[in-house]
């Protein structure tokens, strides 16, 4: 799930519910998908970053497998054949 972070040209992103594990990363065109940690919470993960306005496709890293939003019904295909989620910023 994400949100508009506090911050101008931020987002927050969460994880939880049934996705919990040990660690989660997030990674994004927004970032070179270059995976940045996700601070452990009460409920599951969160973390919030920069992202340049125009819509992005993301996804999480938990505990080594890469996992599409569970609580983001965007996405788009990936030129891999995957599935990406989809945020739009600004």
């Amino acid at each position: 799930m994400f949100k508009k972070g506090q911050k101008k040209g931020t987002v927050r992103f969460t994880l939880s519910g049934n996705a919990l594990g040990e660690k989660a990363q997030l990674a994004g065109d927004f970032n070179g998908w270059k995976p940045v940690a996700m601070r452990k919470q009460k409920s599951g993960f969160g973390v919030t970053v920069d992202v340049p306005p125009g819509m992005h496709q993301y996804k999480f890293l938990l505990d080594g497998a890469w996992l599409a939003d569970p609580d983001n019904s965007d996405w788009a295909v990936s030129p891999l054949g995957t599935i990406n989620s989809v945020v739009t910023a600004g």
